[in-house]
């Protein structure tokens, strides 16, 4: 299992939650709502990185190798001390200045054994 770099996001960090619930609405309004699934409330965190160009390298390399063999990754989000799998599906690398660059990536929650 790959870690991703020691590299902290700059802030500010969108984290976003959406349950994944089964909803069902009857004619007289009443809703019934249900939980689905085990891990029913996976998290996805829009981040951006700064950092020098041989970091920004080290990063883009790491999500290049994890797009070839589809593998997850472990991080730990901000204010957190734990460690979770994720994937990120898509990134882009900004070049702002001398030796300078921002990576801009979604990191969406995945759960494997």
């Amino acid at each position: 299992m790959a870690t991703f770099p020691s590299y902290d996001p700059v802030y500010s960090a969108t984290k976003e939650s959406s349950p994944n619930t089964r909803r069902v609405q009857f004619g007289d309004g009443y809703e019934n709502r249900v939980s689905f699934g085990l891990n029913q409330n996976p998290k996805v965190w829009s981040l951006t990185f700064d950092l020098k160009d041989t970091d920004a390298d080290i990063v883009e390399t790491f999500l290049d190798a994890r797009a070839v063999d589809a593998a997850s990754f472990d991080w730990t989000p901000p204010g957190t001390t734990t460690a979770y799998k994720w994937v990120c599906d898509e990134w882009s690398r900004e070049i702002y200045s001398f030796e300078r660059s921002k990576i801009k990536a979604d990191f969406r929650q995945v759960f494997e054994p």
